[in-house]
């Protein structure tokens, strides 16, 4: 994440957008249209990330110059490795197990549950 803040002024110019899906003074997100149509133009070298964002509205001065080239990277990454831009972080949050637990594993999972339900109950 970006330690730049976005102020308010900049967030109403930005909002007026139609092709930003979200803002806060940290962080800024785009409609998949928008990802789609920088991805292409911006494959092969026709165009860089910073005037394809200029062209649909969006001033790269305010959004950050490191920011636009690292949302065009993120975004032709994604394509190239599943297909897909759309934005996953509402449906797919948090670590996914990657491994069988063992034994061992599972019962201090267990235990650590217990003690948080008992905790919970006793301030109930």
């Amino acid at each position: 994440m970006s330690k730049m803040l976005f102020t308010d002024v900049q967030i109403k110019k930005l909002n007026k957008n139609e092709l930003i899906k979200n803002i806060t003074n940290k962080v800024i997100s785009y409609n998949n249209e928008f990802k789609h149509k920088l991805v292409k133009e911006c494959e092969n070298h026709k165009k860089f990330p910073q005037e394809a964002f200029r062209e649909c509205g969006i001033d790269p001065e305010i959004v950050g110059k490191r920011r636009v080239e690292y949302a065009a990277y993120r975004w032709r990454k994604k394509l190239k490795s599943t297909g897909d831009i759309t934005d996953t972080r509402t449906t797919n949050s948090g670590n996914t197990l990657k491994k069988e637990l063992t034994d061992k594993e599972k019962l201090k999972r267990a235990e650590a549950k217990i003690k948080l339900l008992e905790a919970e109950n006793k301030l109930l």
